[in-house]
C-alpha cells in the first residue's frame, strides 16, 4: 500500500436518548442505543482486520466507559471530539492527522478491511476518497491533506451532502475516487437491511 494511511472512527457514547435518535419510535431509547454500541464495535472489527492505524474521537469525551471498553478490546488510541458543529469536528480530525486519513463514522456496517483497504489505496492515486451512501450522503471520506472548503457551507443530514461535496470538489479541483456506493442505517426501514445481513438488532424495550 502506498503512504502510510491512517483511520479515524468518530462515534457518540450510546447513552438512551442520544444515540440513533431516529431509531428510538421502532427501539425505544434504551434500544437504539444498544444498536449504536454494537455497531460501534462492528466498525472498530473492521479496523482492527484491516491493520490500519486506528483513533476512535470520542462524544462527548473519551473518559466514558464505553469508548475505555473499546480501547481495551481493539487497541485503539482515544481522542475527545473538539466542539462545533460536524463539518468543524470532521475538520479538526483531518488537521490533526500526519498524513493521509481515512475518516468515517459507525453507521454503514458494510463497511469491512477490504473496503477499506481499497479506500486507502485509491487514497494513494488521488487527492481524496469516498464512500457515497444510498440516501445522498457518505459513509467514509479519505484526504491526502486537509481540504477545510469540504467541510463548509454544507447541508449536513440531508440528502444533498454528497452531491453539494461532489460541487465543492470540482470547484477546488481536487481529485477524486468513489470505489463503492455504500448504505448505512439511520430509518426504521434500514433496520430490515440490517436483519438481513445477520446482524442481531436489540429489541425494543421502552
Amino acid at each position: 500500500m502506498s503512504r502510510d494511511v491512517s483511520i479515524a472512527l468518530m462515534a457518540r457514547a450510546p447513552e438512551p436518548g442520544r444515540a440513533k435518535t431516529r431509531l428510538i419510535p421502532r427501539l425505544g431509547a434504551t434500544g437504539a442505543a444498544r444498536l449504536h454500541a454494537a455497531m460501534t464495535r462492528h466498525a472498530l472489527s473492521a479496523l482492527a482486520q484491516s491493520g490500519l492505524p486506528a483513533t476512535l474521537w470520542c462524544d462527548p469525551d473519551a473518559d466514558h466507559s464505553f469508548f475505555a471498553a473499546c480501547a481495551r478490546d481493539f487497541g485503539v488510541e482515544l481522542r475527545s471530539q473538539p466542539q462545533g458543529d460536524l463539518g468543524a469536528r470532521m475538520h479538526a480530525v483531518f488537521a490533526s492527522a500526519d498524513g493521509p486519513l481515512l475518516l468515517m463514522g459507525a453507521d454503514c456496517p458494510s463497511i469491512d478491511a477490504t473496503l477499506l483497504h481499497a479506500c486507502a489505496e485509491n487514497l494513494a492515486r488521488a487527492d481524496a476518497v469516498f464512500l457515497p451512501t444510498a440516501d445522498g450522503g457518505y459513509g467514509l471520506i479519505g484526504l491526502a491533506r486537509p481540504i477545510p472548503e469540504l467541510f463548509v457551507d454544507m447541508p449536513w443530514g440531508t440528502e444533498a451532502v454528497m452531491a453539494r461535496t461532489r460541487e465543492h470538489l470540482s470547484r477546488l479541483r481536487v481529485e477524486w475516487t468513489e470505489p463503492a456506493q455504500i448504505w448505512d442505517v439511520d430509518t426504521p426501514e434500514d433496520l430490515v437491511r440490517l436483519a438481513a445481513t445477520g446482524f442481531v438488532i436489540p429489541p425494543c424495550e421502552d
